[in-house]
């Protein structure tokens, strides 16, 4: 069984990858999963909102889950955590990609 890791040292790895990346500010997408629920997509868009952000969503084959897809762009890798931080704190049951 795999251990689950520490997030603090999923996001110290995902920083270190997107500075060797990108040249910043840059677009970046962003991708969840959610229940299909309106209010699910409204929290995770809020979130979002007044960024500019482009945001795409599409329900699954059997309509349980919702996929929401968000170019948007950032300054730096620190906001790209900050934002995954928010939506992981104030959406129950989202899932980050």
């Amino acid at each position: 069984m795999a251990e689950k890791q520490n997030p603090e040292e999923f996001y110290k790895k995902l920083r270190e990858k997107l500075e060797e990346t990108s040249i910043w500010p840059s677009e970046y997408l962003y991708k969840f999963i959610v229940p299909s629920s309106n209010q699910k997509i409204a929290e995770v868009e809020n979130i979002f909102d007044n960024m500019g952000a482009v945001i795409n969503t599409k329900t699954s084959s059997k309509g349980n889950y919702t996929s929401i897809s968000i170019h948007v762009k950032m300054k730096n890798p620190d906001y790209v955590i900050e934002k995954y931080k928010e939506v992981g704190e104030k959406v129950e049951g989202v899932i980050s990609l």
